[in-house]
């Protein structure tokens, strides 16, 4: 159990992992939700049980070797993630750069990966209402989860809201085990360092999948 108590020193505070999506098996596999996908996935690959509720969200925690980590799926809707990870981030008494978000981004093509130090919302309600509940400020890092652009004239909302076809799963479920690697590294690097190693790798998956079909 990590304790409130321990928290003062940088030493021994916590990184909080945020999944971004939506609650119900409606939603589950669905584009919108791989941010609990990433969750679901570094969960299971660590043993830490995801079967608390505390402030809104699916709530889990534990150790990786020494480092504590409290990870969070917030219940409240895409929309409204903010009620969850703000309350939770305080209760903690977290500082921003120890939160790090992820979510979905059609900006990336499906399957690639980025690291974030901090940055606007891009148009992705999840994000804004984290920005808003965190009084604005945008200083939180983020591991963006490409799902590629919709074809042809699709309604995004509608795109974002469908199940990945199998070739594209098949990306996911690969970015999903990269994703835990480069979450464990920046539990024991930092994020600075974890940056400039995962995100050239991610660079050169890019290249080769860009130009495929999603």
């Amino acid at each position: 159990m990590i304790s409130r108590r321990c928290l003062c020193t940088a030493a021994s505070r916590p990184w909080l992992f945020i999944g971004l999506g939506n609650p119900g098996d409606k939603y589950r596999g669905t584009r919108h939700n791989v941010g609990f996908d990433m969750i679901d996935a570094f969960a299971e690959s660590q043993g830490i049980s995801m079967d608390t509720v505390h402030c809104k969200a699916l709530f889990g925690q534990g150790f990786i070797d020494d480092a504590p980590v409290i990870l969070a799926k917030p219940q409240t809707y895409m929309n409204l993630s903010g009620v969850s990870t703000g309350p939770l981030a305080a209760y903690y008494k977290l500082p921003l750069n120890r939160v790090l978000v992820f979510h979905d981004d059609m900006g990336l093509p499906c399957g690639v990966l980025r690291l974030q130090p901090k940055g606007g919302h891009g148009s992705h309600n999840g994000l804004k209402s984290v920005i808003h509940h965190f009084r604005g400020n945008m200083e939180f890092a983020r591991l963006r989860i490409g799902i590629g652009r919709p074809p042809g004239q699709m309604d995004p909302k509608a795109f974002l809201l469908q199940k990945f076809n199998a070739t594209a799963r098949d990306r996911i479920d690969t970015a999903l085990k990269e994703g835990v690697g480069a979450l464990k590294l920046v539990l024991y690097k930092g994020l600075a360092e974890s940056m400039r190693y995962f995100n050239q790798e991610q660079k050169y998956k890019h290249i080769r999948l860009q130009t495929l079909p999603t």
